[in-house]
C-alpha cells in the first residue's frame, strides 16, 4: 500500500491535460473561424444523427470552487437576452446545415442551464423541435442546481422530454460546504432527486469532488455514501482544479485549506471504495455507474467514447455547439464558440457564426486521439493496432519509467494501465500526445 501510495505522489503532482479532445484545447486557434466552421457544418452527412450541445453560462450564486465559464445573475433579464440570441444561433446554425438532420443525444450545461424558467425551456426546446428530429431512443440531459429546483422546474424538463439530469452534489460537509460558498444540505438534494423522479425524469447523476478546503478522508467517504443512499444512476469524482490564475474568483479559497496531496489521494481512495461497496461499477479514471446502467454496458462492449461531456455512450461523430464558449466537434476538427458573452451576442445578431478558434484535425491527429481516448476510456489500448487503421506508424511513447513503477505494463504490444493506478491514466495518455512537449498551456494536477 505504502509504495502504491508513494508512487501516486511521484506522479500525481504532475500536470496533465484532461484529454476531453485531441487536439486539446490550448492547441485551438484563431484559423479555425467562421467561415471554416461554415464550410464544415456545409458538408455534414445527413444520413449520420448528430450531438447538440448548449451552454447557458448563468447560476444564480457563484460557487468558490467552479472552473466553468459561468457568472451569477438573480436577475431574469440577462438570462431573456442570452436566451433569445441562443435562439438565434440555433437558426443560423441549422441554415448552413445540409439539410434537417436527426440528434442522437441533446445536452444542456453550463452554469446552471435549469435556470431557465419553464416557459422559457418550452421555447428553447420547440425551437430545437422545429429544425431537427430525435431519434427515437435520443438522450436528453440537463444540468441543475438542487438548491434553485423547484416541482414547477421538473415538470417541464419532463414535458420537454429530458430524460437524465445531472446534479451538482460536491460535499455533504457543511464546512466545507461553507468553505467553497454552496450550503446544500442533505435534504435539499434528496428533495430534487425526488421530483425528478415524480416527473418522470428517472435518470440521475451526482457529481462529487475531493480536494475540497476543509475536506477529510472520513468527510470524502461520507460524502459519497450520502450520494449512493440517493441511487443516481452515474456518479462523477472529480479532484478539484485550483487555478486561482484562470479563476480568480477561487481566490476565496484559502491555500492553507486545501488538503495535501496525500490527504487528496486518501479521499479519492475512500470515495472509490465506498461507491464499489455500494454496486458501483468503474468507468475510466473518474465515473462510477450502476452494473445495468447504459455506460456500463458500453464500457463491456467497447463503445464507450469520451468528449468534451466526459464520458458518455453518444456516438455521434458530429457534435453541434451552441452558447458562448461552447465547443464542437466535426469530423473534421474542433471548434469554439467566443467565450464572452458580448462579443458571441455580437456576432449571432450580425448574422455570423459566433466562432472564436478552433483546430483542425490531421489524420495523425485523428489516431492519436483514438489512442488517447482508449486509454482514458478502457485503460487499455494497442497503438501498432490502431495505427494500422489509419495507415499510419504507431507513435513512439516514453513509458519507461512509468513501466518499472509498476503503473503500465506492456503485453504483446499492448499498453495496459494497472487499475490500481488508474488516476494516472492522464499521464500515459500524455506520452501519447504529439503536442504536448512544445506546449506552455498550464494543466491541472493528474491527481
Amino acid at each position: 500500500m505504502a509504495s502504491r501510495i508513494n508512487t501516486l505522489l511521484r506522479y500525481g503532482q504532475e500536470r496533465s491535460p484532461r484529454y476531453t479532445s485531441y487536439p486539446t484545447a490550448p492547441h485551438f486557434h484563431e484559423g479555425v473561424n467562421a467561415d471554416v466552421y461554415g464550410d464544415w457544418l456545409d458538408t455534414l452527412d445527413r444520413g449520420k444523427p448528430i450531438s447538440l450541445y448548449l451552454h447557458v453560462p448563468y447560476c444564480k450564486s457563484l460557487c468558490w470552487y467552479c472552473g466553468c465559464n459561468t457568472r451569477a445573475t438573480t436577475q431574469d433579464g440577462p438570462v431573456e437576452a442570452y436566451l433569445k440570441v441562443l435562439l438565434q444561433e440555433l437558426t443560423l446554425v441549422a441554415d448552413r446545415l445540409p439539410g434537417r438532420m436527426t440528434v442522437s443525444h441533446l445536452a444542456l450545461g453550463g452554469g446552471t442551464p435549469a435556470i431557465l424558467t419553464p416557459a422559457q425551456m418550452d421555447r428553447l426546446m420547440s425551437a430545437i423541435r422545429e429544425r431537427f428530429d430525435f431519434v427515437a431512443d435520443a438522450e436528453l440531459a440537463i444540468e441543475i442546481d438542487p438548491r434553485h429546483f423547484t416541482r414547477d422546474d421538473a415538470q417541464g424538463l419532463a414535458r420537454n422530454g429530458f430524460t437524465r439530469a445531472s446534479t451538482g452534489v460536491q460535499s455533504f460537509d457543511p464546512a466545507v460546504q461553507r468553505a467553497i460558498n454552496r450550503i446544500q444540505p442533505y435534504e435539499v438534494v434528496e428533495a430534487a432527486f425526488n421530483r425528478l423522479r415524480e416527473a418522470g425524469v428517472m435518470k440521475i447523476n451526482a457529481d462529487l469532488l475531493y480536494g475540497l478546503p476543509l475536506q477529510t478522508e472520513d468527510s470524502a467517504r461520507a460524502s459519497a455514501e450520502a450520494a449512493a443512499a440517493l441511487n443516481p444512476d452515474r456518479l462523477a469524482v472529480f479532484g478539484y482544479a485550483h487555478v486561482p490564475h484562470m479563476k480568480s474568483h477561487q481566490r476565496l479559497i484559502k491555500d492553507e485549506d486545501l488538503p495535501a496531496a496525500k490527504a487528496r489521494l486518501k479521499q479519492a481512495d475512500a470515495m472509490e471504495a465506498a461507491l464499489a461497496a455500494c454496486g458501483y461499477s468503474l468507468i475510466g479514471i473518474d465515473h462510477y455507474a450502476r452494473p445495468d446502467d447504459p455506460m456500463t454496458r458500453a464500457l463491456e462492449t467497447g463503445t464507450l467514447r469520451r468528449n468534451f461531456q466526459g464520458y458518455t455512450t453518444d456516438k455521434a461523430e458530429t457534435l453541434i455547439a451552441l452558447g458562448a464558449s461552447a465547443i464542437g466537434q466535426t469530423p473534421q476538427g474542433y471548434m469554439q464558440n467566443k467565450a464572452d458573452v458580448r462579443s458571441w451576442m455580437l456576432d449571432v445578431q450580425a448574422g455570423r457564426l459566433p466562432v472564436g478558434k478552433g483546430v483542425m484535425v490531421s489524420r495523425e491527429d485523428a489516431m492519436r486521439a483514438v489512442i488517447i481516448e482508449q486509454v482514458m476510456t478502457y485503460l487499455s489500448v494497442d497503438p501498432e493496432a490502431v495505427a494500422a487503421c489509419y495507415g499510419l506508424p504507431a507513435p513512439r511513447a516514453d513509458l519507461e519509467a512509468l513501466t518499472r513503477s509498476g503503473v503500465v505494463t506492456i503485453e504483446s504490444g499492448r499498453v495496459i494501465v494497472n487499475p490500481a493506478y488508474r488516476p494516472l491514466a492522464r499521464l500515459v495518455a500524455a506520452a501519447f500526445d504529439g503536442y504536448l512537449a512544445s506546449s506552455a498551456a498550464r494543466h491541472s494536477v493528474s491527481v
